[in-house]
């Protein structure tokens, strides 16, 4: 018996402190001397020994069929250069072990801030089009050894997801 693959569209809108709530926080440059406020990333990674890193990464493409959740700390993620990028997202549910196709979502985020990922959000990305974008990464030093967990859309609904976006076509290079 053979068995079809699906291609599903995910339309990124641009993302905003207000779209991003249900996944995490999006935070912006704020003048130096501010007092920590709610704006600020609401971290955990009390679980293990703070990781931050810069990884490079090569020719993502928009297209995935795997998402990944971190159930024991928070995570951060921004590009170096100023370059903008993809990220798709489904917010958490501890009741359920895998994500719920109907509520995942798409943002681009621009090179300009960085998101931070709530715990068990989750996450697949970053993607671009660029040959390659330097990320900086804050999570915890085994966080991909001990707390990563992954949903394989392909094996579960023979289904991968390819993010869009209004007025850029899919060989867009961005």
């Amino acid at each position: 018996m053979s068995t079809s693959q699906t291609v599903q569209q995910l339309h990124a809108e641009l993302i905003t402190s207000e779209n991003f709530r249900r996944y995490g926080q999006v935070i912006f440059p704020s003048s130096d001397g501010k007092a920590f406020d709610a704006e600020d990333a609401q971290l955990n990674l009390q679980n293990g020994t703070p990781r931050f890193y810069i990884m490079r990464l090569h020719s993502r493409g928009r297209k995935f069929h795997k998402i990944t959740r971190h159930m024991q700390c928070t995570q951060c993620l921004g590009s170096l250069a100023g370059k903008d990028w993809l990220i798709a997202v489904c917010p958490p549910d501890n009741e359920l072990d895998e994500p719920v196709l109907a509520e995942i979502a798409a943002f681009r985020i621009p090179g300009n801030c960085f998101i931070k990922i709530n715990q068990g959000t989750w996450h697949a990305g970053p993607y671009f089009e660029h040959e390659t974008v330097d990320f900086y990464n804050l999570e915890l030093s085994d966080t991909n050894v001990v707390d990563h967990f992954t949903h394989d859309f392909l094996k579960s609904n023979q289904l991968e997801f390819e993010i869009t976006e209004q007025g850029k076509s899919k060989n867009s290079k961005d």
